[in-house]
């Protein structure tokens, strides 16, 4: 029995401890440290925890005359480290010569959280999307091989797009590829191009891919705008889509062909995510080109913030930023669509190349041979050929 309170006194005692131990700072620390970082900040930051700044924030010498007469310097009454802090939390009153709308921002303290972010979180998750996306294709092409052509090719060709719809597609999809690979070379630049070419030669490239990111984005758009008008009154769901899905659109299975008219719903999915990404990541893109015309995030957080849903996950989205946190916030969000949208490229270009036999001719020369198309898109080959008999039928004869 002694040993059991001995046990339970040794456990409080302990717990009390722990509690005094990680503890907020009271306001008699703040008092003895004049306010100051005291010891519990510092190792709290350590231990990676969130230090309540308000003590500093609330800190930068204004309206502390009274307290201060007779310590009268250069800066009135506050010091060094009153007008930092002052700065560094927006509380300043700074007049500048140029009255930009980011001018007067002279210290932005929210850029360390998307630094960090950056260059942790942010690229390793993007790089397990991307690189998880590699290895389904890797290890679907051991399983299923590339998908041939089952039945005998007839040596007929079919126009599958033609000159117009081809060109759309090239101009968004070579586009994309070059936005991609010069948004990757920025982002992961530093830590593998410097080693090789040096801080100089990376310069060299890294304005490079700067200029060629920013001005092939019109074509990206452009391009995104023909596909979206060439194709999507074909990319509507129906019934036929279901029994696509349910057969898993006999990629799976060898002789497996359900019907499908011009585009599967496979290529329905992929239609739909390339024009909500690709409409998502420009509006982010012009923000960027424009950051403080067209600012997205605070607005968008504020009605965020009214239907309840970020409280319920315990969160609360800042409806007030700064011209450089609209343009954090904005990049955060290209890229984090980016990974995901290279993903899913990254698969089409597999099944529209090397993984499906005749698949390329129909973006290559926009001819299919007609057996392909009898086995993939059977319901569109039916309306082509009632299409061409009905003009056949109807031209008189020679």
């Amino acid at each position: 029995m002694r040993l059991i309170q001995y046990l339970l006194v040794s456990i409080f005692l302990t717990g009390a401890a722990w509690a005094q131990e990680t503890s907020e700072p009271t306001a008699d620390e703040r008092t003895s440290t004049g306010g100051a970082t005291t010891l519990e900040d510092i190792l709290a930051r350590q231990r990676g925890e969130n230090v309540d700044n308000s003590y500093r924030s609330e800190n930068t010498g204004q309206g502390n005359a009274e307290g201060l007469l007779g310590q009268l310097g250069t800066r009135g009454v506050a010091s060094d480290s009153d007008v930092y802090r002052a700065l560094r939390y927006g509380s300043a009153d700074v007049t500048v010569s140029s009255h930009g709308p980011a001018a007067s921002v002279l210290i932005q303290d929210g850029g360390m959280w998307w630094l960090n972010f950056r260059t942790g979180p942010l690229r390793e998750y993007g790089t397990y999307i991307v690189a998880g996306m590699l290895g389904i294709i890797l290890l679907f092409f051991l399983i299923r091989g590339k998908i041939r052509i089952d039945g005998e090719k007839t040596g007929r060709t079919v126009t599958r797009f033609n000159g117009f719809e081809r060109f759309g597609h090239w101009l968004f999809a070579g586009s994309f590829l070059i936005l991609g690979a010069t948004g990757l070379l920025t982002l992961y630049g530093r830590d593998f191009l410097i080693p090789l070419f040096g801080k100089e030669g990376f310069a060299t490239i890294a304005q490079g891919c700067k200029w060629l990111h920013n001005n092939l984005a019109w074509a990206f758009m452009l391009g995104l705008i023909i596909v979206t008008v060439n194709w999507i009154a074909h990319n509507i769901p129906n019934r036929v889509d279901l029994k696509w899905l349910a057969a898993g659109g006999g990629l799976f299975t060898k002789n497996s062909h359900p019907p499908a008219k011009k585009f599967n719903a496979g290529q329905k999915i992929i239609f739909w995510a390339c024009i909500l990404l690709g409409a998502s990541i420009s509006l982010s893109g012009l923000s960027l080109l424009f950051p403080f015309e067209m600012p997205l995030f605070a607005k968008t957080f504020q009605i965020a913030n009214s239907t309840g849903i970020p409280q319920m996950m315990g969160l609360n989205l800042p409806v007030q930023m700064s011209p450089q946190e609209e343009m954090q916030y904005a990049q955060v969000w290209h890229v984090m669509v980016a990974y995901v949208f290279i993903a899913i490229i990254v698969a089409h270009i597999y099944l529209g190349s090397v993984g499906m036999e005749g698949a390329f001719d129909a973006m290559g020369t926009g001819e299919v041979e007609e057996q392909w198309a009898r086995e993939h898109h059977s319901l569109w080959l039916e309306e082509v050929q009632e299409k061409e008999a009905g003009k056949a039928a109807a031209s008189p004869a020679e």
